[in-house]
């Protein structure tokens, strides 16, 4: 059995088969209840869930895993996973847990861990505590008095959609405005609709009606051409699409064409810059965002930096270099100055208040610069990576010899399935479509 456990965005894998097992998440609640235990005060951990049916294993799992150290836990059942950051820091917790896989099926779940200051744990204190986890902690349980307490807090959602309110521009409403709203049947599938109904919205609610099973199936932010059919339909201004956890979106305009998270970040850091607000000048987004952004950007003097993929590293550079805007393509959009990790809700309310004050359709605003040609594919693969042999390597070289000088070429291995991640972009369309499809044939034939 491997004893890995965290990658790029905490534990997540199949449920029910290793690492997301009941007895992993036990381990995991006790390693990290040991490793936040400081001073003698009565510590508390926040953990919610989106909607898996998973969730209803793993939670009890890593609470008997916290009570048994000694923690009380304070459960919050489904909510955004920025929703649990923000409650681990209003509620004086020691960390927070969000169980969830993101925009991943149903079948798959995850657990990811908020330090007291709500930022996600950095690589360091994720090694400590996957040590911890496969080391005897028996010694260094709660006596029986001492065991935790678990209770739920009734009124999170209100905090929450209270806290998403307060990030909207005081004195602006979203009267007038039609927006559809596609929750992927996951963790906002409550707040999300009411946050946009009590700022003045008509809305639109669709993904909100989670059996367990249906989660990101067939909409929300990976697949989102339901929304945009349905905002088509229905003559609205804008759609928003959610992943399962709510810490991403994707939208699109009143045409149903879909504006990525470069264009949102492009939009978002304009609007600061010109209100005086963009620190530093700098917006953080990672090596997969277009180079369209990043040459629009410098054409109206914002710098841009790159990080790993995660928006964990996002958040870090973010951090280290005073920034307080940062995000991914895939949506995942850091307003460091509302929340300490990704928001989908709090960011499409940045790209609504653009609209509302603009006065122009989503079309004429929400497109500030046209990426140059881009394409990626995965190449699915089991066992060890196919990066490793050396057909594969010379056949990378070989094509970033062709994109030299007119593009660039990324190559990675997912961090949250196992998936080769194969990306060009470039002048030519043709060329970057060659090279993908050639070099994502030689890593299948590599598996």
């Amino acid at each position: 059995m491997s004893t890995k456990l965290f990658g790029t965005d905490g534990i997540r894998g199949t449920a029910n088969q290793h690492p997301m097992t009941a007895m992993t998440a036990m381990l995991v609640g006790q390693a990290a209840a040991l490793h936040f235990t400081r001073g003698e005060h009565r510590h508390r951990v926040v953990i919610g869930k989106d909607t898996r049916l998973s969730g209803y294993m793993i939670e009890p799992a890593l609470t008997a895993g916290f009570v048994s150290c000694g923690l009380d836990v304070i459960l919050v059942g489904p909510m955004p996973t920025p929703a649990i950051a923000m409650l681990t820091r209003s509620l004086r917790a020691d960390l927070g847990v969000m169980i969830s896989a993101s925009h991943n099926s149903y079948e798959d779940n995850g657990i990811k861990i908020f330090g007291p200051d709500g930022f996600k744990l950095s690589d360091e204190v994720e090694a400590e505590i996957e040590a911890r986890s496969f080391s005897n902690m028996a010694a260094d349980l709660a006596k029986s008095p001492d065991l935790g307490r678990t209770y739920r807090l009734d009124d999170a959602q209100g905090r929450y959609t209270e806290f998403v309110k307060q990030s909207f521009p005081k004195g602006n409403t979203l009267d007038g405005l039609k927006v559809v709203v596609d929750c992927a049947h996951g963790a906002a599938y409550k707040v999300a609709p009411e946050v946009l109904w009590e700022l003045g919205a008509e809305v639109i609610a669709i993904g909100v009606d989670p059996d367990g099973f249906n989660i990101n199936k067939d909409c929300g932010s990976t697949q989102p051409e339901r929304m945009c059919a349905e905002v088509v339909a229905t003559g609205s201004h804008l759609g928003i699409a959610l992943d399962g956890d709510a810490d991403r979106v994707i939208v699109c305009d009143e045409k149903g064409e879909l504006v990525d998270g470069d264009q949102l970040m492009a939009l978002v850091a304009k609007s600061m810059k010109d209100k005086g607000t963009l620190k530093n000048n700098t917006l953080i987004s990672t090596v997969m965002s277009n180079l369209g952004l990043e040459n629009y950007l410098k054409s109206i003097d914002i710098f841009m930096h790159r990080t790993a993929v995660g928006d964990r590293y996002v958040v870090e550079a973010m951090r280290k270099m005073d920034c307080n805007i940062g995000g991914e393509q895939s949506g995942h959009i850091v307003l460091g100055d509302i929340s300490t990790t990704g928001d989908g809700l709090i960011a499409a309310l940045q790209v609504l208040a653009v609209l509302s004050e603009d006065g122009r359709t989503a079309s004429e605003v929400c497109r500030l610069f046209d990426p140059l040609p881009q394409l990626l594919q995965n190449v699915r693969f089991d066992g060890a990576s196919p990066l490793d042999q050396d057909g594969v390597q010379d056949a990378i070289k070989a094509a970033e010899k062709q994109l030299e000088g007119s593009g660039r070429l990324l190559i990675r291995k997912s961090g949250t399935e196992p998936l080769i991640r194969v990306m060009a972009e470039g002048s030519d369309a043709g060329l970057v479509k060659q090279v993908v499809n050639d070099l994502s044939q030689t890593i299948e034939r590599a598996c």
